[in-house]
This record gives C-alpha cells, sequence and structure tokens, in this order.
C-alpha cells in the first residue's frame, strides 16, 4: 500500500505520532485530522500558509535576516512586506561575536504593527544567523502579536539543533499563542534526510482549514513512502527522548564539534566568526578585508559581501553564501561585511576547508 496514495492531508501514521509527540511538547492536545498537516517540506508549508492566510495589501513582519523565500512568498499572495532587524550588541575588544547578541529593539518591533498586519513571521532558530530566541523575546512578540491580533507563523525546522546548552523554545507553547500560531517543521533538517521533502504544519483547526483548501487544490497528496518512514523514524524517538540513546540528543553534540571546528579554522586568516547558539550556519565578520580590499571588482552598487564571496571563490577555493542575500534591500549595505557558512558537512570537506585556510594563512605571512 506504500505505492499507493495515503490520506491527502497526511499518512495516518505520521499525522498521529507528530500530533502525540509534539502535544507533549506544545501542551496541546493536538487532533491529526485537524491540527496537522503535511507537506512537501517545510518550504510546501512556508508556501500554503502564505497563500491560505495573506490576502491583497495585508502587511507581513518579516524579522531580518530572514530565510530568502518568506519576502517572495508574501509577495506572491499579495502581501507587503514590513521588515525589523536584528542589531548585535557592542562586544569586547578581540571578543568573538554570539548570535544571542542580536537583538530585536522592542520600540522599533512594536511600531512595525498596524491595522493592515496579519501575519509575523518568526525564525528559530534562525538562518542564517544561528540565533535562539530566548523565553523574554518570544513573550515580547507573542504579546505584540495578541494586541494586534496577529497571526504568528513560525518556522522551527532547526528546533534539534540548538548547542553550547541552549533551549529551544516554541511560540506556540506560550499562553494564548497556540490559537493564532502555524508551527513548521521538517524532517530533512530534522533527520538529515533533506532529498525527502517531508515537512508539515501544526495548529488551530480555524487556520488549518484554509490551508488544507490551498493544500487540496494544488498539491493534494505528498508521497506516501517518505511519509511512512518519517513517522517510522518519530515512533523510534518516542521510546528513547531525553535519553542519552535519543538521535535527538546526540544529532545536536555531533554538530556542535563541527561548529567548533569551523570557528576556530575561520578565525586563523582574520575572518572573526559570530558563534552560532542554533541550525546550520555561522556568520564571519569580514570588515578587516573591507577595509584593507574596499575596491574589489563587481557591479557599482553590488554589495561588498557578494563581490568578496566571488574573489573568494575565485582566489581561495572556498564558498559562502553573502549575508546581505537575506537582508532588505534598503538594508543590505548595513550587512553587507558578513558572509554565511554552513558547518554541516562530512569531516572530509572540513579538512579540505583547512587545507585550504592554511594555504591563505601562509600567504597571509608570506
Amino acid at each position: 500500500m506504500l505505492n499507493q496514495y495515503t490520506m491527502a492531508f497526511g499518512h495516518p501514521p505520521l499525522t498521529k505520532v507528530l500530533a502525540s509527540f509534539f502535544g507533549k511538547l506544545l501542551g496541546q492536545e493536538i487532533d491529526p485530522l485537524k491540527n496537522v498537516l503535511v507537506t512537501v517540506g517545510a518550504y510546501g508549508a512556508l508556501f500554503t500558509a502564505f497563500q491560505a492566510l495573506v490576502d491583497e495589501g495585508d502587511e507581513v513582519i518579516i524579522i531580518e535576516p530572514f530565510f530568502d523565500c518568506y519576502e517572495p512568498m508574501t509577495l506572491m499572495a499579495g502581501g507587503r512586506p514590513v521588515f525589523v532587524s536584528l542589531r548585535p550588541s557592542p562586544t569586547k575588544d578581540q571578543e568573538l561575536d554570539c548570535s544571542s547578541n542580536w537583538q530585536l529593539d522592542p520600540t522599533e518591533l512594536a511600531s512595525k504593527f498596524t491595522s493592515r498586519t496579519k501575519a509575523l513571521i518568526l525564525n528559530t532558530p534562525n538562518n542564517p544567523l544561528g540565533k535562539v530566541f530566548s523565553k523574554a523575546e518570544l513573550e515580547l512578540v507573542a504579546s505584540l502579536c495578541q494586541q494586534h491580533d496577529v497571526v504568528c507563523i513560525t518556522d522551527e525546522v532547526y528546533q534539534w539543533l540548538v548547542y553550547d546548552g541552549y533551549q529551544h523554545i516554541s511560540i506556540a507553547s506560550l499562553p494564548g499563542m497556540w490559537e493564532r500560531t502555524l508551527t513548521i517543521g521538517s524532517a530533512g533538517k530534522t533527520f538529515s534526510v533533506t532529498g525527502w521533502k517531508v515537512g508539515w504544519v501544526l495548529g488551530p483547526d480555524s487556520l488549518m482549514k484554509h490551508l488544507r483548501t490551498v493544500h487540496q487544490n494544488s498539491i493534494y497528496h505528498c508521497p506516501t513512502q517518505t511519509q511512512a518512514a518519517v513517522a517510522q523514524s518519530f515512533q523510534r524517538e518516542q521510546l528513547h527522548f531525553g535519553q542519552p540513546s535519543s538521535y535527538f540528543v546526540q544529532f545536536p553534540q555531533a554538530i556542535q564539534r563541527k561548529r567548533d571546528h569551523m570557528v576556530r579554522s575561520l578565525q586563523s586568516v582574520g575572518l572573526r566568526p559570530v558563534i552560532s547558539k542554533g541550525s546550520y550556519f555561522l556568520i564571519a565578520d569580514i570588515s578587516d578585508y573591507k577595509s584593507k580590499m574596499p575596491d574589489l571588482p563587481g557591479a557599482v552598487d553590488e554589495p561588498y559581501d557578494r563581490r568578496f564571496v566571488k574573489w573568494m571563490i575565485k582566489n581561495k577555493g572556498l564558498v559562502a553564501i553573502p549575508f546581505s542575500s537575506f537582508c532588505s534591500q534598503p538594508h543590505q549595505k548595513h550587512f553587507d561585511h558578513y558572509l554565511r557558512f554552513c558547518f554541516v558537512k562530512d569531516d572530509s570537506t572540513l579538512q579540505a576547508m583547512d587545507e585550504k585556510l592554511q594555504a591563505w594563512k601562509d600567504e597571509l605571512g608570506a
């Protein structure tokens, strides 16, 4: 039967285990039929949510830096993106920055809410920054969403990848937020199977019924086999959850070692990593190079980080993503001295990175 259609809104073994597993975490009695929707990856969940809830002229608050699909998905639904920036707090000389130092200004955030605001998109842990929002920060967002009757779409695909003792908190678990929150997850990020493209949305039926309408009249159904495999993975985790044998315990420990490796390596050539507290990613400050090499080739209005990435690929054989790609157009110039690196790599890839960085370091010392 795995080669046939299953239920359109989710394979029953998967929707049942998602309801059971996340119901405990969120403190809710989750109905597998009304409160769970399985989608083509978290990307599909996001698209379905925007199409279902955002109407022409609605405003959507996007916290930047942001995963790059949030803005076009808002526009495709007829909405208007409204941006508010996380900004770094000052650090002491020679002290590495940390993603938790990047904060929202409460007054600025409050000013973004208007009578046209339909939704706020939250991403914790954040891609590209690696910031894990604290309970106090989530309570601020929750208070404003409730005050202005705004839906919170929360992208939590990296929730199991948190480091240094940080804890992921789902905003839907806060008082009064389940009724206005869509919580999005990803099997690809949860179990390192991104090619399976299995995601999900959890939320109240009052919101989910609109997502089901979009889902039924677009993709209709997700592959049965991959849903069955994800269901089995969660069923195993239920038996081990919270124990040393749990994959959700072992996985972040292994990835934190890779993060630490990359942090040490990047510093060897004068890049200043911002210590990530979650996700696959960290960013690194290239301000020293911007001062020393301000005139790299590129278009007149091209942000510096994009020119630097092309220079680094061509001359050093290393690849990163320009941080300005995750910022709104007006704000890109404020954040064009950072690069995003992914540290979830095979050890052989990290070793190859080390060799190229050592050659770069030797050139700097010449």
